[in-house]
Order: structure tokens, then C-alpha cells, then sequence
């Protein structure tokens, strides 16, 4: 699956960070506007800042709300060194990002799933702990650091490890791989809804990561790899 595209960048882990938190309200914005939660991203803003806006339900106002703490813990793992692919990590981070959103949070799910617009099912509850596992080991196999971190989003997203929220956890994990190891964050931008939904259901059916691979890829925004690109100059 890998190209050349971004192999270029330098990684510095500093400064993928320092630019993730720059653009955080933007991601929470993008998140939570493919759920259907529509917020401006002065709204976003606001709700980052711990005040409540007009117009809109408490419960995406508390959705928006975890996204970002979500995103504030993530930031603050890999700073600590704590960061770790594994499912215990995964677990306490969807107990932020999933708060009184998912019907369980915090742990895996223990009932089955279905996945709307396909007739794919994802596997029983009980083999969620082994496919985690096979996961994690598979990522060892991949040497593209951008191969690894989108395979985990989107093998995540398949497995359902998680009764909701599992794509945006998917996409949280597969950030912390890239910032993780000096990478710029991937944002997948709310307009490309439509794109990204089409392709999601040709994967939950096939199974193949390519289609995927290439559109997530293109999601990186190009203003972020001209910044990792930058030279220091003294």
C-alpha cells in the first residue's frame, strides 16, 4: 500500500504535536459533523473553552465536549510516554470519547452489532480481545508508518470493538501511532462525508484496505507537510 507521497516528511514529534493542537478545534469540529452534529467552528470553539452554546441539544454539546478531551488526553500520553497501542489504552480512551454516549464505555463491547447500509457483520463480542491482539501484531509486519496507522483505523472500524464510537477511536488510535512517531495528525474533513461514507461500505464488504488506504492519505492536509518539512535555520 505505501507511497512515496509523504515520505519526505521529517518526523519531529514536537512539532506534530504543536500542530495537532493548534488545529483541535477543527478536528472536533469534522468529527462530530460526520455524525450528523452540525456546530460552527466558533461554536466549537467555545465549547472547548467550557461554555455552552445556544441552539443546540446538551447531549452533542457533551459529544463535541469528549472529543476534544479525548483529544487533550491523547496529546497528553504521547508527551508523557504513555501512549500504547494496546487494548487498555484503547479502552481508557474511549471511556472519555465515548462518555455517556455509548451504550457501554470504557471496555469493549459485550453484545453484538450491526453496521447500517451493509449486511457485513462484525465478529462476537467474545473474539474482540484475540482480533485486538492479531492487530496489534500486525502492525509489526508493516514498515510504511502511514500503512500502520490506517490499517488500525480501519481494522478497528471493521471489529466494532466498541458498541459506538468506533470509527472516531479508530481514527484516535491511528493518530496516535503518527504523532506518536513524529507524524503530522490525519483530519478527515466533515465535506467529504459522501466520499468517505461510499468507501466505508465497500470495505465493511470486501474487506480491502487500498480504496481506504489512499483516500485517507489524501486527507492530509498538504499545509502540515510543507510545515514538518521546514528546515531549521540558525
Amino acid at each position: 500500500m505505501a507511497t512515496d507521497k509523504h515520505w519526505h516528511i521529517k518526523p519531529n514529534k514536537d512539532k506534530a504535536i504543536m500542530l495537532a493542537k493548534r488545529e483541535i478545534a477543527v478536528f472536533v469540529h469534522d468529527a462530530v459533523g460526520l455524525e450528523g452534529i452540525h456546530f460552527t467552528l466558533p461554536e466549537i470553539q467555545t465549547l472547548l473553552d467550557g461554555i455552552t452554546v445556544g441552539g443546540h441539544k446538551l447531549s452533542d454539546q457533551q459529544i463535541a465536549v469528549n472529543q476534544g478531551n479525548a483529544w487533550r488526553h491523547l496529546f497528553d500520553s504521547i508527551q508523557q510516554g504513555t501512549f500504547k497501542l494496546n487494548a487498555d489504552y484503547a479502552c481508557q480512551l474511549h471511556g472519555i470519547a465515548g462518555k455517556e454516549e455509548a451504550l457501554e464505555w470504557g471496555q469493549f463491547r459485550s453484545g453484538g452489532v450491526t453496521i447500517a447500509g451493509t449486511v457485513y457483520l462484525p465478529p462476537d463480542a467474545n473474539e474482540l480481545p484475540c482480533l485486538f491482539d492479531k492487530m496489534v501484531a500486525g502492525t509489526k509486519s508493516i514498515d510504511d508508518i502511514f500503512d500502520q496507522a490506517i490499517f488500525v483505523f480501519l481494522t478497528m472500524a471493521r471489529n466494532q470493538f466498541f458498541y459506538d464510537v468506533n470509527k472516531r477511536m479508530g481514527r484516535f488510535m491511528m493518530n496516535g501511532i503518527l504523532l506518536n512517531a513524529g507524524y503530522p495528525a490525519i483530519n478527515l474533513p466533515a465535506k467529504r462525508q459522501l466520499e468517505f461514507n461510499q468507501l466505508m461500505l465497500s470495505f465493511y464488504e470486501t474487506g480491502e484496505q487500498e480504496p481506504m488506504n489512499q483516500f485517507m492519505r489524501s486527507c492530509l492536509d498538504e499545509r502540515l507537510v510543507k510545515i514538518m518539512c521546514e528546515e531549521k535555520y540558525r
